[in-house]
């Protein structure tokens, strides 16, 4: 299903270590990619950095910040994590663990990520949450989009698979997986549950679940 979501050959980690299943990605699948990632770039306990780092941010616990990557003043980072080059993490980000930024991907003022990947070039530029959700690459979040990653009634998430039947994802806590270049409008909520197929989009102010194969959501 990832395949058909994402290019992952585009990907800087994709060709050799990502698989097509997508909830590989999430949850303790996440934890041990991340894992296997950081030890081969040889981060130990403390962080290892390489780009630029602001007076006022807090780095703790296995990070990475590959060369060219820039994190602004009171930013808060916590391990396990992976931050690429060029990639942005701006003032007041909140990144709480188990979380990938890919190259030129942008963590934006006010976000919270938490057990997530962002894809090259996926951003999240203002006031957004990211619950345990794959984005794309290129995806861009509009300012206050919220990507809920549990559900009122607690249990397994199930979701519509791009082929039409449900499945399980296996997780109790998992948002969306947004395919390449998807876009969300400013105020939008996506459910537990939701997949966006690449050049989809959901317009401001709109709460959405389910699987957006075209078109624009409404």
């Amino acid at each position: 299903m990832l395949r058909r979501c994402i290019d992952l050959s585009a990907s800087l980690h994709g060709s050799r270590c990502l698989e097509a299943d997508a909830f590989s990605l999430l949850g303790k699948g996440l934890a041990a990619w991340l894992g296997t990632l950081l030890d081969e770039l040889g981060v130990k306990d403390q962080p290892l950095i390489h780009g630029i780092v602001a007076p006022g941010a807090i780095i703790e616990g296995r990070v990475y910040i590959a060369e060219g990557a820039i994190i602004e003043p009171t930013a808060y980072i916590q391990g396990p994590c992976y931050i690429g080059p060029k990639a942005e993490v701006r003032h007041g980000a909140y990144i709480r663990g188990q979380v990938y930024v890919g190259p030129g991907a942008v963590v934006g003022h006010a976000t919270e990520v938490k057990g997530s990947v962002f894809f090259d070039g996926a951003k999240a530029g203002h006031f957004a949450y990211v619950g345990d959700a794959i984005l794309g690459r290129e995806v861009n979040l509009g300012a206050g989009t919220k990507l809920a990653n549990l559900p009122l009634r607690r249990g397994t998430i199930r979701l519509k698979h791009p082929d039409g039947h449900l499945i399980s994802s296996g997780l109790s806590k998992f948002s969306a997986i947004l395919g390449d270049y998807a876009q969300t409008g400013c105020n939008s909520v996506l459910s537990p549950g939701t997949i966006l197929m690449p050049n989809t989009a959901v317009m401001p102010c709109v709460h959405f679940r389910g699987t957006l194969m075209t078109g624009i959501a409404r």
